[in-house]
């Protein structure tokens, strides 16, 4: 009989296959009967920190613990393809619809062909995934970047970024099903424009980390401009030995925020950064194999005192990704590095430019 082990990612003398499978197993023991993969136990569900868990899960072995999340998702999605941002135990506690969460079923789904090539479960989502993709489209602003809420007028940088990704994989999952979404392809041409041009139009949150660096992990700034874009505020963010804080201010770094720069540095072949980092946060990681959120040093104490489903996951996707460089991946490891999605939206983006002219 194979060893389960020998199936799964590492990145040696950092965390190990057996590590990965305990942190996997963290995740699933924290699922709810329905499929549902809450924040920790007790909290809410949203769409896209339990699709990001469900990725690692399959990335982790826990191959049924994964589709059993993802055959939950559209139990959850409304008429006009939204889902709402805030769901506990079943029940909605936050109805408005959120572009991020309903956009990213895309890269759930397409991971999930990477890894498994399930044909006839690439299928059954596809519906779910195109009504989603296409209630996003519809909130695009004149500007390019994605209204946040049909209620709230403005578009968040980090949500935008993620849902450029969440076009490309959803464009990659039309290409395979031949079913062309040009529509799609224009509205990331215009994203990405945005993303690279007019990054001063989004809502101004700098003071979180997730706005400096996921314009480079969802894969609209790439090259030269990315590697500047990292370095203008690596000082303000980086703290050596422990991780990146989630806010400039605040002596409190973040997993999930690290793990997530490591995958965005992996993107812009700068393993070196991204393998140290990856080692500084493993003072989060418990003997369960589950993660604190984060630590407030100074104070020395994790706050908050619980283990997060979407913490756990960011590990596993990460060391996916640096484990390529080894061999040591799976199929999906190249998700963030954007090698296995669809092109970026150049000519489109182009066409679009000439069309529209600059955002005043």
């Amino acid at each position: 009989m194979s060893d389960p082990l020998a199936r799964l990612p590492y990145v040696g003398g950092v965390l190990s296959a057996a590590d990965v499978a305990a942190t996997a197993a963290s995740i699933a023991s924290m699922q709810e009967p329905c499929g549902a993969i809450p924040w920790t136990v007790g909290e809410h569900v949203d769409i896209w920190n339990h699709v990001e868990a469900a990725m690692a899960l399959l990335v982790g072995g826990e191959v049924e613990a994964a589709e059993r999340a993802y055959e939950w998702v559209p139990t959850m999605q409304r008429e006009d393809g939204s889902w709402p941002m805030k769901i506990v135990a079943g029940e909605v506690d936050d109805p408005r619809g959120e572009v991020n969460m309903s956009a990213y079923l895309a890269v759930g789904i397409w991971h999930h062909w990477l890894v498994r090539r399930d044909f006839a479960f690439v299928q059954r989502f596809w519906p779910s995934v195109r009504a989603g993709l296409d209630w996003v489209v519809s909130q695009q602003l004149p500007f390019g970047g994605i209204n946040w809420t049909p209620t709230e007028p403005f578009a968040l940088l980090a949500g935008s970024s993620s849902i450029y990704h969440s076009l490309r994989a959803g464009v990659a999952l039309a290409d395979l099903l031949e079913d062309p979404q040009p529509e799609w392809e224009l509205a990331g041409g215009r994203l990405g424009h945005a993303l690279r041009e007019h990054r001063d139009l989004f809502e101004d949150k700098s003071t979180y980390s997730m706005d400096w660096y996921y314009p480079v992990l969802g894969g609209a700034v790439r090259g030269e401009d990315a590697l500047a874009l990292i370095e203008s505020r690596w000082e303000d963010f980086v703290v050596p030995g422990l991780g990146i804080r989630c806010v400039d201010t605040n002596p409190w770094v973040t997993g999930a925020e690290t793990c997530e720069l490591v995958l965005a540095l992996d993107g812009l072949g700068e393993h070196r950064r991204a393998i140290a980092l990856l080692t500084d946060m493993q003072h989060l990681r418990s003997e369960t194999g589950g993660y604190w959120t984060g630590w407030v040093f100074g104070d020395d104490v994790y706050w908050p005192h619980e283990h997060t489903t979407y913490t756990a996951a960011a590990v596993i996707l990460a060391v996916d990704a640096l484990g390529e460089t080894h061999g040591h991946s799976t199929a999906g490891s190249g998700i963030y590095r954007g090698t296995s999605l669809a092109p970026h939206f150049t000519g489109l983006m182009l066409e679009c430019e000439c069309a529209l002219g600059d955002p005043v």
